[in-house]
């Protein structure tokens, strides 16, 4: 049986990559992107994205999940070294019974709110201008990229 997927018109983190919808992009590479999202569920709530158009973690190529995984890596650790959390969280929905909302595959990465775990609920939407405050935190701690070592 299929992964089912949801369904849009347009998906959203490829309008975002395109620049034809505003969103804070922390970083971008050839293969992978890490967005500030706007539902901030825990403190420094990231998504980690590959650059093109995956549905689900089964459509990565082999570049692009070793990228995808240095790149939640560093994003841990600006997290951790910004917001001093007591834990992190990743995860990561493929589908729509697992509660995938957006057909791209997307990493979520966010420090521990102060109860312990991530909110679940509903959460507030930031503006551009609130996620840009966040990168520009975050971004005095996100490590550089691990070089490339496939042709080494």
């Amino acid at each position: 049986m299929p992964i089912i997927m949801p369904t849009s018109q347009a998906c959203a983190f490829c309008e975002y990559l395109a620049e034809r919808r505003p969103y804070t992009i922390l970083e971008r590479g050839d293969l992978v992107a890490i967005l500030v999202t706007q539902e901030q569920r825990g403190k420094g709530h990231l998504l980690v994205i590959p650059i093109a158009h995956r549905p689900t973690l089964l459509d990565l190529d082999p570049g692009e999940d070793r990228e995808m995984m240095d790149a939640l890596r560093r994003a841990a650790k600006a997290i951790a070294k910004t917001y001093d959390p007591d834990g992190i969280s990743v995860w990561q929905n493929n589908g729509v019974t697992a509660h995938q909302s957006i057909p791209h595959c997307h990493f979520h990465v966010a420090g521990t709110i102060d109860d312990g775990g991530t909110e679940w609920g509903n959460v507030p939407e930031l503006n551009i201008a609130e996620t840009d405050r966040i990168s520009d935190a975050l971004l005095l701690h996100l490590p550089p990229p691990r070089p490339n070592d496939q042709n080494m």
